[in-house]
């Protein structure tokens, strides 16, 4: 009999696997911090909010691409904004400009002295890259403003990993209330360097970039969890599984318990691949068992 269905005095694997696959949490887990970043936008506009603003005296000038020279050749450091107000990362970048030669121009927005033809040049970006109408025709107001529109924007792309971190900040509320309780010790994103270090435990890894979501220390037997959400179904879940049936015979092969803590309606496109898991594995739990304590009891009875 699997071992959970001992430790909780459940009468058989499939009435547990029933009450694992029927209380994941179809609403998701979305937290307040999921949709910006607000501290990483704010962090990224702050080094060039004066370039910002020097360049808001641009906004609604006629003879847009002089008044844009003349303002790179007496404050050259403006160029550095140029890439944030095209939502654009680099410092550098090569244009096609000639598609029947292939003739390339390539353009530097580091700070630095500029010659007469650097600031043309680069005026001439201004121009053809469309910032020259969004502020010749007072299509913005401010670009302080505009650009921490923009980073919004691009934090946007940083959702799919905050979903993960955001079950990871989750179960780690249950992890602390669970070694808070017993006593114990746990670290997140736990590898074999740090167990050596704090805890004077050697592990074995099948990769040196092996990071853990979670370590538990229980008097010298560890514990490691991981852990994951699916909103969404896919293949990623399938592999996921398959994966996680040989990291918990890795580990239990060093005598390390294997806690595999998921969650979401993904699943329910991929219950086969679950119960493969659960059937070749001891230990699966979901977000609705750690709110019922079934954490604390496995570390207990263990």
């Amino acid at each position: 009999m699997n071992k959970l269905c001992q430790l909780l005095n459940i009468e058989n694997e499939d009435l547990l696997f029933e009450q694992i696959t029927t209380s994941f949490k179809d609403k998701g887990i979305l937290l307040w911090d999921y949709f910006v970043n607000w501290e990483k936008v704010y962090k990224n506009i702050k080094p060039i909010e004066k370039e910002l603003n020097l360049l808001n005296v641009l906004i609604g000038k006629e003879n847009i691409e002089q008044e844009v020279f003349e303002l790179i050749k007496e404050y050259p450091q403006v160029i550095k904004a140029f890439p944030f107000l095209i939502a654009y990362r680099d410092t550098q970048v090569s244009m096609l400009t000639d598609v029947t030669e292939f003739l390339y121009k390539d353009y530097d927005f580091k700070s630095r002295q500029l010659s007469n033809e650097d600031c043309q040049d680069l005026a001439t970006f201004f121009i053809k890259s469309g910032l020259g109408d969004l502020v010749k025709d007072k299509k913005v107001k401010n670009l302080v403003d505009y650009v921490t529109g923009v980073e919004v924007g691009l934090d946007s792309n940083g959702r799919k990993n905050r979903g993960g971190t955001m079950m990871e900040s989750i179960v780690e509320t249950f992890v602390k209330k669970t070694c808070d309780e017993l006593g114990l010790q746990y670290m997140s994103q736990a590898n074999a360097k740090k167990i050596k270090s704090q805890w004077g435990i050697e592990i074995q890894v099948d990769k040196s970039s092996r990071n853990l979501d979670f370590a538990i220390n229980k008097n010298g037997e560890l514990y490691f969890i991981e852990c994951n959400f699916y909103g969404g179904g896919g293949s990623k879940l399938k592999s996921t599984a398959t994966e996680y049936v040989k990291m918990n015979e890795y580990w239990n092969a060093q005598n390390i318990t294997f806690i595999w803590v998921t969650d979401g309606a993904g699943w329910k496109t991929a219950i086969k691949p679950l119960r493969e898991y659960f059937d070749k594995a001891d230990y699966l739990l979901n977000l609705e068992m750690l709110k019922n304590n079934k954490l604390i009891h496995i570390l207990k009875c263990l």
